[in-house]
């Protein structure tokens, strides 16, 4: 889209009145309140749904590509942030065997059509946490901040548009709001600070997200407090993102301190500074606190600060109801997010959106982590496990340690029988016990259960995650006598390399040889 275009676009968006917008989505929160009062949001079982990004590489050389929007439309795909991302959302299923089955069948055959038609273009799509390696000819930094102004209006107003940002309005009125302050648009992270014009330095990143619709609306917050406990354990587990594009490095920052300092999933701090203000306290991305009820959490959405508040269309839709709370929940950031929605009555849904594992080496990775976030949540809940008791500051002290320390990280647990422990073993015993429990009591057989929660058992015994799979890649480079960016490069292309030959049939579990390593 011509740049023109695009900043009118925007300036229509910024030309909403916040007030009128706020005084909407108010008045939809009240009567959502109300339908889940009356049971429109129930089910009559559990549901899953997924969320899976990915990025656009070169199949020469791995180095980042812009996905022309033609060829996300031919794969069925949906734009992302960046002009190099792509997301696949899957058709939502009861949580049973058949439903699981046609969860990891439909992220195959979607993704296997895509897979056959980007190669014919000479990218490959990639899933993976943070990319490294810039476009052909282009530095991270340059890709990342790159912006032109252009005016609109009869006041000519200046508007600013990120060059390699996808052509929605409502990413660059982040950039160009009153509110923009709001944003930190910014990276910062050990050795590495980068400033931005846009929210363009988010595009580094990409993940899953697991979604599981609750029976009853009004005991979302029951899922949703076990939920926040269970978060830090299985990012622990899903850690992928220990480095950078080389060029983000600070000057002077060497080797071996980036090495040791390294977070093993950057990709938590970089949707925090790019997206919180750092004198705004908690910040829009953080970890939630508990609820109390259901109308709390659609509260919380409507209270949250409004950045950008976007042109709502309503039409004859269920969801149409409440177009603005439905649009204010768009930029409700949060680690463990509360949505209720749905383009029918009868699809009406309250459901918990699970935010902080990493895109996966593989499928398999990726549908083991939907099974065992879903099977916790039937367990747990049903069992009344004692979990739920851990201090809210202690599961927030443990969410960030899993971010910084992988399976190495010191969590606090509570297990099923009421002890507490900071034992790796005990505390994963209890989860994936749990686990296999709630996939057990929707039907699944004892094999079938134990096959979804396999990888992640494997990560247990081993040590290993694909983050400390990477550090030692780039800790063997340099210790062979590479520099940081041909080490960082080097474990790239072998990620990549690996990927392609397991990411539809094998699991990262293949990866791993029969020593483990750190995490």
């Amino acid at each position: 889209m011509p740049g023109e275009e695009l900043a009118a676009r925007v300036g229509e968006v910024l030309a909403v009145d916040p007030e009128e917008y706020r005084r909407r989505a108010g008045a939809d929160a009240d009567w959502i309140k109300g339908e889940i009062h009356d049971g429109t949001f129930d089910n009559p079982q559990a549901i899953v749904g997924l969320e899976y990004e990915f990025y656009a590489v070169g199949a020469d050389g791995c180095a980042l590509r812009r996905m022309p929007r033609r060829l996300l439309e031919l794969i069925g795909f949906e734009k992302e942030l960046g002009l190099h991302n792509a997301e696949m959302t899957t058709s939502p299923q009861p949580l049973n065997a058949d439903g699981l089955l046609a969860q990891e069948a439909e992220v195959k055959s979607r993704l296997r059509t895509a897979v056959d038609v980007t190669r014919t273009e000479g990218m490959a799509l990639v899933s993976d946490a943070l990319w490294t390696i810039p476009p052909d000819g282009e530095t991270a930094r340059g890709y990342l901040t790159d912006s032109v102004e252009r005016t609109v209006g009869d006041d000519e107003r200046p508007i600013r548009v990120a060059t390699n940002m996808s052509a929605a309005a409502r990413y660059h009125a982040m950039a160009n709001t009153d509110q923009a302050e709001t944003a930190g648009m910014r990276i910062e992270a050990p050795n590495v600070s980068l400033s931005a014009d846009t929210v363009m330095p988010e595009s580094l990143i990409t993940s899953i997200q697991p979604h599981y619709q609750v029976p009853h609306a009004v005991d979302l917050p029951d899922y949703f407090n076990y939920a926040l406990r269970i978060a830090a354990p299985l990012l622990a587990l899903g850690v992928n993102s220990p480095f950078f594009p080389p060029d983000l490095y600070d000057e002077g920052a060497s080797a071996e301190e980036i090495l040791a300092e390294a977070w093993m999933e950057h990709r938590i701090s970089v949707f925090e500074t790019t997206l919180n203000d750092p004198a705004a306290g908690a910040g829009k991305v953080r970890f939630p606190r508990d609820l109390e009820t259901a109308a709390q959490a659609v509260d919380r959405i409507v209270d949250d600060d409004t950045i950008v508040p976007m042109p709502v269309s309503e039409g004859g839709r269920f969801d149409d109801r409440f177009a603005h709370f439905r649009r204010k929940h768009g930029t409700y950031w949060r680690w463990v997010r509360p949505v209720f929605d749905g383009s029918s009555r009868s699809a009406a849904n309250a459901r918990i959106e699970f935010r902080p594992i990493p895109a996966q080496p593989t499928v398999r990775d990726s549908i083991s982590f939907q099974a065992a976030f879903a099977g916790l949540l039937e367990s747990l809940t049903r069992l009344e496990h004692p979990v739920v008791d851990l201090d809210w500051e202690i599961a927030r002290e443990n969410f960030y340690a899993a971010m910084r320390e992988g399976l190495s990280a010191d969590l606090v647990w509570i297990t099923n029988d009421g002890d507490r422990t900071r034992d790796r073993k005990r505390i994963y015993e209890d989860l994936l016990a749990h686990a296999e429990d709630g996939l057990s009591s929707r039907g699944l057989s004892e094999d079938a259960a134990a096959k979804y929660l396999y990888p992640l058992r494997r990560r247990v015994r081993q040590g290993v995650t694909p983050a400390s799979w990477k550090r030692d890649q780039v800790a063997a480079r340099l210790d062979e006598g590479s520099d940081l960016e041909g080490a960082i490069t080097g474990m790239q292309r072998a990620y990549i390399d690996r990927q392609a030959e397991t990411l539809l049939e094998g699991s990262f579990a293949e990866w791993i040889g029969s020593e483990g390593s750190g995490s």
